[in-house]
């Protein structure tokens, strides 16, 4: 029988006494780490029981080793569970204050664009400040998304500009001893992909190749560019032949053996010291990219570095969707909106863009004053836009006051975050639409003419 060195002494102890005394209530448990010849690290459990015969004499003490590894690993997964989970409450918090802040940047900006269209100083300090409000909106999402909150919304888009933005996010965090160098090929087409799943990606990647060369410094070569593949080059029995985007980042660190390498893409396995890493990062991407329809190859030697090869099913004739989508004008209408919302400067950006295109609009900063406003004079009003987040009556639960006093009005809920609400519950209460914050005047004044127009198809 094996007995580790560090309980020896211990079990040699117990031993002796109940030999001695014969004592049948000698039970001793231990627990300790031993390392087997492969090298994995085990947590045993030792327990020394005693065996009697027939007439009650002690004949036998038996030590047994118990493996408590696997719970071990459970417990440790349950913790991360339930930090990811204050993470996700902590990050829908934020993003609702964020995005009720970032909506009338948003929105004032537009206001701004359309009124300097040409060129000029003025022009291009209004699209970088509605770059880089757009770039926050983003950012949120993308908190969110880490956080499991933010729902996937696939869309037809060019993977170059999500890139750049996330290299300039890991320059800014990573030291200067590793440069990053990007060669994005402008001529990739199109793929059907979440712009901000596509963020992550490249976040995850990334940072794993910070982490490998840390301490060394080194290169980061993030390339885009368009492949085909046929039948004998398809990584997975999912994919088809065809065109991809195929996404290289690649790092001149440590790299990985074939054992490692072999587990990477295993939820919580990390070889990062603790608290630098999760064990989540690349079984997310893995995830990811799966549900994308496309593949993940990872290539490394010890030493000589490590590259990840992200496939992703280039979508045919999607430049011809795109620019429909782009040049599609603004539509306005002369139909009685009824705006809601308890944020002052929200309430008067979104009138400034509503009457700009035509609409009749009255607003309220309350929920009990819009429903006695209502309640007086239900129709006057052609369409209701409410927040979901008010003080007093929340936005749903005034919308189904409304719907009791004119079954028929559309209303569109709005909403910086909520967990509770989604298109399906909506429906199921007659609420027409959910708009996500910040909202932009192109996907707003969308929104609003289908909502209006399929209600008198109605």
């Amino acid at each position: 029988m094996f007995i580790p060195e560090s309980i020896r002494e211990e079990v040699r102890r117990v031993f002796t006494h109940v030999m001695i005394q014969k004592s049948p209530s000698v039970f001793s448990t231990h627990e300790n780490e031993i390392v087997l010849k492969n090298g994995t690290l085990k947590t045993i459990a030792w327990s020394n029981v005693l065996a009697k015969n027939n007439q009650g004499d002690i004949t036998e003490v038996t030590c047994l080793g118990i493996d408590l590894t696997e719970r071990k690993t459970w417990e440790e997964r349950l913790q991360q569970s339930q930090k990811m989970e204050a993470i996700g409450t902590l990050a829908g918090g934020i993003a609702h204050d964020f995005n009720n802040i970032l909506f009338p940047i948003v929105g004032h900006t537009e206001l701004l664009m359309d009124d300097f269209p040409d060129a000029g100083s003025i022009r291009d300090s209004l699209n970088e400040i509605y770059t880089g409000a757009l770039r926050a909106r983003d950012l949120v999402q993308q908190i969110l998304a880490f956080s499991r909150q933010g729902k996937s919304e696939l869309k037809l888009m060019k993977m170059q500009p999500i890139i750049k933005e996330a290299l300039k996010l890991i320059r800014s965090t990573i030291p200067t001893t590793i440069s990053i160098n990007q060669n994005l090929q402008s001529d990739c087409g199109f793929v059907e992909a979440d712009p901000t799943q596509i963020h992550q990606i490249v976040m995850n990647l990334a940072t794993n190749a910070y982490h490998a060369m840390e301490e060394t410094g080194g290169e980061m070569k993030v390339s885009l560019k368009e492949v085909e593949l046929g039948q004998y080059d398809l990584i997975n029995p999912d994919m088809e032949n065809g065109l991809y985007a195929c996404l290289i980042v690649a790092d001149t660190g440590k790299g990985m053996d074939n054992d490692v390498k072999n587990k990477i893409f295993e939820p919580f396995f990390t070889t990062k010291e603790k608290g630098k890493g999760t064990g989540m990062g690349l079984s997310v991407v893995h995830g990811i990219v799966k549900n994308m329809n496309g593949a993940i190859q990872a290539y490394s030697e010890l030493g000589k570095g490590t590259e990840f090869h992200i496939y992703l099913p280039i979508v045919q004739s999607a430049f011809e969707t795109q620019e429909n989508q782009t040049k599609e004008p603004l539509q306005g209408g002369t139909e009685r909106v009824f705006l809601v919302d308890d944020e002052d400067s929200i309430i008067t950006m979104e009138k400034q863009i509503l009457e700009r295109l035509g609409y009749q609009v009255t607003s309220r900063t309350s929920s009990f004053e819009a429903l006695e406003a209502f309640r007086a004079t239900p129709d006057k009003f052609d369409l209701v836009i409410t927040d979901m987040s008010m003080p007093k009556m929340s936005g749903d639960k005034l919308s189904v006051e409304l719907i009791k006093i004119c079954p028929d009005i559309p209303i569109l809920l709005c909403t910086g975050f909520s967990e509770i609400m989604t298109e399906e519950k909506i429906k199921s209460m007659g609420i027409k639409g959910l708009l996500m914050k910040p909202i932009v005047m192109k996907d707003l004044t969308k929104k609003i003419r289908e909502t209006l127009d399929g209600n008198k198809n109605v």
